[in-house]
């Protein structure tokens, strides 16, 4: 008995230690460094193998922070998924990317600092680097309904045309591409008629950042007073636009989205409709003349395009990590390490004075003309929408289900849409 007990108590012990080990907030890495995890969505074709370099070179550089770098399948939808999950267990990674539509989501129901709350407590030097190295409309695209700074912009994407200028010249069209989506649905047809090939893809990923800008150019609001209204006349008629080119004209495909873009990599498809942060991808690997240029609008109307991309935000919860946090954050934040995130994604940098920088991105821009799409049309950039409350999550997978059914012609686009709108206006009045 005795030696039972003497037993137990070893084994208590031990089971301290460990546990005291494996805390997540206090974890040290070889010669005593702070370990933190980075959370983000950046696949090996969209800034991943940028994503690497820049945790790497942090980690050489630095002497009291080791970065470990976690992909998150899925994009945003699916990081939030898994940060539910991690924070259920009681831990959270150091900093995390969050998508423009998960702002709210985010910061209603998940805990994080304020960077300037980090900066100001520990980082008396770098107390102005936010309002000195930012514009505020820029800063502001990371504040919540409430005001709060969630988070540090980190990527601005807008999306835009691929097009393959060769495909358009075969058909006898205008190798500069269409200017309108009415434009588009003819380009399609004639291509498809002339060369046997799709016209058009419209990106599919786990998110409807694509569809808003479709609707909302086109006069419809994903979002009016806090309640979905993307059901209108003119949400109708863009959703209607689009799913008569995958099912009446079969000009358009319907496949996922690395699959889409790969079909314009291979020279199946004439045009595709994605994210700037793909022009990495399409310029490396494309064997024709391709080009980028800008949003397509709606015969007579304003362009409206979502500000795609991502904030950082820090959801360290001890002291130790919030301040490793902020280290790895103001290096992403250097004008070095933004021209080499650029340089990877296509992404624009939010940072007001990379562009023109001798060290930043004066040369890459003046060589890789797929860029100026992107930029020239910022000024038609709006909020990406985030559905409020704890039902945000639900409510994004709800627009993706109803895309997969619209689309696979299953369900009439007036009949899917408005059903949808009520289905989430009545999560968001739980």
């Amino acid at each position: 008995m005795k030696l039972f007990v003497k037993m137990c108590s070893v084994l208590t012990i031990i089971l301290l230690l460990v546990a005291c080990g494996n805390s997540s907030s206090a974890a040290n890495g070889k010669d005593g460094k702070t370990v933190i995890e980075y959370w983000h969505v950046n696949a090996e074709t969209q800034g991943g193998k940028t994503v690497e370099e820049l945790v790497n070179s942090f980690n050489e550089q630095s002497d009291s922070v080791e970065v470990v770098a976690k992909y998150n399948p899925d994009m945003y939808k699916g990081l939030m998924q898994n940060l539910q999950a991690e924070a259920a267990s009681g831990k959270s990674p150091a900093v995390v990317q969050v998508g423009w539509s998960f702002l709210d989501y985010f910061s209603n129901n998940f805990s994080y600092v304020e960077p300037q709350e980090v900066i100001d407590q520990h980082f008396s030097d770098d107390e102005s680097f936010l309002k000195d190295n930012f514009l505020p409309n820029v800063m502001d695209l990371a504040k919540n309904s409430d005001g709060s700074q969630v988070g540090i912009p980190y990527s601005l994407s807008t999306p835009v045309l691929y097009i393959n200028k060769d495909m358009l010249k075969e058909a006898g069209l205008n190798e500069n591409g269409p200017k309108t989506w009415e434009e588009v649905r003819e380009f399609s047809k004639v291509i498809k008629e002339k060369t046997g090939k799709y016209g058009f893809y419209m990106q599919e990923p786990a998110d409807n950042w694509a569809t808003q800008a479709l609707l909302e150019s086109n006069g419809a609001r994903m979002l009016t007073d806090g309640q979905a209204s993307f059901a209108s006349k003119d949400g109708i008629e863009a959703y209607q636009l689009l799913t008569d080119m995958v099912v009446e004209d079969e000009t358009a495909l319907h496949v996922p989205w690395d699959q889409g873009v790969q079909s314009f990599i291979d020279g199946n498809v004439a045009m595709a409709y994605t994210t700037i942060a793909r022009r990495s991808q399409i310029q490396e690997n494309v064997q024709f003349n391709a080009a980028a240029v800008t949003s397509p609008a709606w015969e007579g109307k304003e362009k409206r395009l979502p500000a795609g991309g991502a904030m950082l935000a820090i959801t360290a919860q001890e002291e130790d990590q919030q301040k490793a946090a902020w280290e790895f954050m103001k290096y992403l934040y250097s004008v070095e390490s933004m021209a080499k995130w650029t340089e990877g994604t296509g992404y624009v940098p939010p940072r007001k004075d990379v562009a023109e920088a001798e060290d930043g991105l004066k040369d890459f821009l003046a060589e890789n003309e797929m860029m100026q799409a992107a930029i020239d049309q910022m000024d038609g950039v709006v909020p990406w929408t985030s559905f409020p409350g704890d039902a945000g999550l639900e409510a994004e997978q709800k627009m993706l289900d109803i895309r997969d059914e619209i689309l696979g012609g299953k369900v009439d686009v007036k009949e899917g849409l408005t059903s949808t709108e009520e289905e989430i206006n009545t999560l968001l009045k739980k």
